[in-house]
């Protein structure tokens, strides 16, 4: 084998950029990480000052809010500025609150869906412009097995999913046009900080949730990120609009 091909093989994403939101832990920084290995540069955002801990060659850290429209426009264009193109969009961050509906006050319904969806609509808006005068660029959105199967106590969340699904496949009809690949992943239960805020200890509650799946345990963050450095790759070229389940089986489990 040619160094060439052997360097093409060992960095299938080299000359790609992304921008990652959540970048800060969990599958958003298990994103950064294999993409940045994979030959990409990456512009990393969260709200959480911890993001700047990833600065390094290749992977420039953003402070910022998802649920602003200042934001997605900032990110774009650093990535812009910083490299010189944008070809990836993983639009990864993600808030859950754990209440039944009645006791789910509208401030917090909105910030669920500020953050779960109309943060993934303001920075695929925002990252398509570019694409689009590319003609080419790949979008993969972070859902849950939630937008499929119904939980008690997780009304808004699974409806930020639900809504992120259909987000999903009405830009991948819009994109596809313009080179442009949009689809999600559907993750299951995995061992992130998502439920920090409404459990004693998120990550516990999360690996003993995920036992509940036909796998028989939670999944690692970057297990669910292999599947959307996939998606966001050319070996996924024919893929268009899916979302790609990897819950351990949760989705098609009998409740």
């Amino acid at each position: 084998m040619s160094h060439a091909a052997s360097s093409s093989h060992d960095a299938p994403l080299a000359g790609r950029v992304a921008i990652v939101t959540g970048a800060a832990s969990g599958i958003g920084l298990a994103t950064v990480e294999l993409l940045h290995r994979k030959g990409a540069r990456v512009v990393a955002v969260d709200r959480d000052n911890n993001v700047n801990a990833l600065a390094r060659e290749g992977v420039v850290p953003l402070v910022a809010d998802v649920a602003r429209e200042a934001s997605a426009t900032l990110a774009v264009q650093t990535a812009l500025a910083q490299f010189g193109r944008l070809d990836i969009l993983v639009n990864n961050a993600g808030i859950i609150i754990n209440k039944p509906v009645v006791e789910t006050s509208l401030e917090e319904w909105n910030q669920v869906q500020a953050v779960n969806v109309t943060g993934a609509f303001l920075f695929s808006r925002e990252a398509m412009r570019p694409m689009m005068e590319a003609g080419s660029g790949a979008i993969v959105n972070i859902g849950s097995y939630a937008c499929y199967q119904a939980f008690p106590n997780i009304g808004a969340y699974a409806a930020s999913k639900g809504a992120l699904a259909q987000l999903t496949r009405t830009l991948a009809l819009e994109a596809i046009g313009h080179g442009i690949r949009v689809n999600a992943v559907g993750s299951g239960d995995a061992i992130t900080n998502i439920t920090n805020a409404i459990q004693p200890d998120g990550q516990a509650y999360l690996e003993a949730h995920g036992k509940k799946a036909p796998i028989g345990r939670a999944a690692r963050p970057e297990e669910i990120a292999e599947v959307v450095t996939f998606l966001a790759s050319d070996r996924a070229s024919y893929m268009v609009g899916a979302v790609v389940m990897a819950d351990g089986g949760m989705s098609v489990a009998i409740q």
